[in-house]
């Protein structure tokens, strides 16, 4: 079985701590995704990233980084007006905060032309998108990328979406809300996280955060939830997974995106349902034992557990 998976968001330069110093990477939720779901997944699926980038010397830097660990470009579309954003991490007891510098991120056009939009998913089996790809997009951007995803699913392809809530990048709550609704709805699996939800949802437990995107339109709902059980109903399975103790958390950046990747992979190649949320909390679990975003060791340690 070989399988197209496509990640769609936003790449951005990563500083991140490293001792006294800094070190900078390459990073951002959906290519969190697609770079976890490139090492775990089987070697001929494809994966490849959509976005925009500049034409500069960093967004050239970054699309031979993202070349280099074997994820497509093909769709990388060139602005030579933009460049790419930039973030920087800073930690305190192993959580992370972030200060962004991406306003004229390039990755704010890349649903700016439908046809290029849609020969990009042509063929896809899973698109994945999150709610900072939403965010950061403009309402005809938004449009254009819900039209593409309706015309991939009356194709036979997938959808999966983590609402990914940052209020700072949306205009209003109300748009917030309503925009991850909306896609949520047209969504064969949401990826969300409790406490996301419980805040800006309201919801009591992770059960409600299951029904009310049920009661949207999706198809099925995995729940993320720190230290307790991972929540889920999807394929007419309903079930709890107990997350495994982290015995120290260095760095909680990208736990939720190795999570995916791996939930992903996992329920892909047809494992049922508790076993695939069981990959990705192993994953999540090592990913925050090391710092940045992207930990080949992480991955390493999984593997070397079977």
């Amino acid at each position: 079985m070989t399988l197209r998976l496509v990640f769609i968001g936003e790449c951005m330069v990563e500083i991140a701590p490293d001792g006294a110093q800094y070190r900078k990477g390459f990073a951002g939720d959906t290519f969190n995704m697609a770079w976890y779901a490139r090492h775990l997944a089987p070697g001929d699926w494809q994966v490849d990233f959509i976005s925009a980038i500049g034409t500069d010397a960093i967004s050239d830097e970054m699309a031979g980084f993202i070349a280099a660990q074997s994820i497509g470009t093909g769709h990388l579309f060139r602005k030579p007006d933009r460049s790419v954003g930039l973030y920087m991490i800073s930690l305190k007891d192993g959580e992370r905060s972030f200060s962004y510098w991406r306003s004229q991120s390039a990755a704010r056009l890349l649903a700016e032309d439908p046809a290029a939009l849609a020969a990009a998913l042509a063929g896809a089996d899973l698109v994945c998108l999150s709610g900072i790809t939403l965010a950061i997009l403009d309402d005809n951007g938004r449009s254009t990328l819900a039209a593409a995803l309706r015309d991939l699913r009356k194709a036979g392809g997938r959808t999966a979406f983590d609402p990914n809530i940052r209020p700072r990048l949306w205009a209003n709550p109300s748009d917030m809300r309503d925009t991850i609704t909306r896609f949520a709805g047209l969504s064969d699996v949401v990826l969300a996280s409790f406490d996301d939800e419980a805040g800006h949802f309201g919801d009591a437990d992770a059960q409600a955060t299951v029904a009310r995107y049920l009661a949207a339109g999706a198809g099925g709902v995995i729940v993320k939830n720190g230290p307790d059980p991972v929540i889920a109903a999807l394929g007419g399975a309903e079930v709890g997974v107990p997350t495994p103790p982290v015995g120290k958390i260095t760095d909680s950046t990208a736990a939720g995106d190795s999570f995916n990747a791996a939930f992903l992979v996992s329920h892909l190649s047809g494992a049922p349902l508790s076993q695939a949320i069981a990959a990705g909390t192993a994953l999540a679990g090592q990913v925050i034992q090391y710092p940045g975003a992207l930990s080949r060791q992480a991955v390493n340690a999984v593997r070397a557990k079977g």
